[in-house]
């Protein structure tokens, strides 16, 4: 997940197809010279699919594909002949997409299942034929209807990870660390700030073969929300994780105060993020000794469950793995 070819964010230009137009002809057949109108519908125009793939992971493949155009609608014809509707687009893309309108911001669709599909432009109305038009005092009538425009205009599309715990910490704190010890995940690990730039996820197994995901996302630092560090760009990927298990390393010098700030980062960015379960993991504990160790928990939260792990003596991880699968399985549904 740490290739670039991880790409979780495209703007595209989508236009729906244009409705066939309505036909404007008279039926004409030998010992018929005067037929009345037998003019065809339009076919509609072709829609706009977004369907969720979950052998997908990245966007990649729409970064290069600035516009998708769906076909327009066949015009009528004689003998009451419907033209064929205009070929449909579908643009596959991972499961956890969300899709916005890039002027409004407003979101328009959400995919959070394999195989689902969504609409999202459709294909203008074909126009009617003369043959619709004709009455008992208009018997003849020499026009027909233009079929309906498409839509079309600039989209956003945002890949939001879905797993069920996400690592929240400052830069440099043991989230990449922690993942390449208890999954197989191999994110890119050294010791400065923002190594990792790209999310990851790895499986994390479990007693009596069960399993949960893993998201790590590049550090938040102070003023995220507006935008400082790499800010926004990942925080969207913790809203759909179902715990938040923060990390802080335990030679930081206020471990409450850095809590509170990456609290607030959440916040700011997302109010409902702080709806969600959380955990503390006093990281790195492999520096110190038992006795400062005993002195920090002081400087804990009383409220917030915490475990002290050191991912590179591999100690406390089992119950660390404890902590996450009661939390999950107490409170499944978020």
């Amino acid at each position: 997940m740490s290739s670039p070819n991880f790409v979780d964010y495209v703007k595209i230009y989508l236009r729906s197809g244009k409705g066939g137009g309505g036909s404007v002809h008279f039926r004409r057949e030998k010992y018929i010279p005067k037929g009345g109108p037998d003019g065809g519908n339009g076919g509609r125009g072709g829609h706009i699919i977004l369907r969720a793939n979950a052998q997908l992971w990245t966007l990649l493949p729409l970064k290069y594909t600035k516009h998708v155009f769906a076909g327009d609608g066949n015009p009528g014809a004689g003998n009451r002949r419907t033209g064929a509707d205009g070929e449909d687009k579908i643009i596959e893309v991972p499961v956890g997409c969300a899709i916005k309108d890039a002027q409004t911001g407003e979101i328009l669709a959400e995919l959070v299942e394999d195989g689902q599909e969504v609409i999202l432009l459709e294909g203008g109305r074909g126009g009617m034929g003369n043959d619709f038009f004709k009455t008992a005092t208009q018997q003849t009538p020499r026009f027909a209807q233009e079929g309906e425009a498409g839509i079309e205009g600039w989209y956003i599309i945002e890949l939001k990870l879905l797993a069920d715990v996400g690592l929240v910490g400052f830069p440099n704190t043991g989230k990449s660390t922690l993942l390449s010890v208890i999954s197989a995940a191999k994110p890119e690990i050294a010791d400065y700030p923002f190594t990792t730039l790209q999310p990851n996820l790895g499986l994390v197994n479990y007693r009596d073969h069960h399993s949960f995901v893993m998201a790590d996302i590049p550090g938040i630092i102070e003023g995220a929300h507006q935008g400082k560090g790499l800010g926004l760009r990942f925080l969207r990927h913790i809203e759909r994780n179902s715990l938040l298990l923060f990390m802080i390393p335990v030679t930081s010098q206020d471990i409450s105060n850095e809590y509170h700030i990456l609290l607030n980062e959440l916040k700011q960015y997302n109010p409902e993020l702080l709806d969600k379960d959380r955990i503390l993991a006093i990281t790195k504990t492999d520096l110190v000794d038992e006795h400062s160790l005993e002195n920090l928990k002081k400087n804990i939260p009383a409220d917030l469950p915490h475990v002290f792990i050191s991912s590179v003596a591999q100690t406390g991880l089992e119950e660390l793995k404890d902590l996450i699968w009661k939390q999950l399985t107490s409170n499944p549904i978020h």
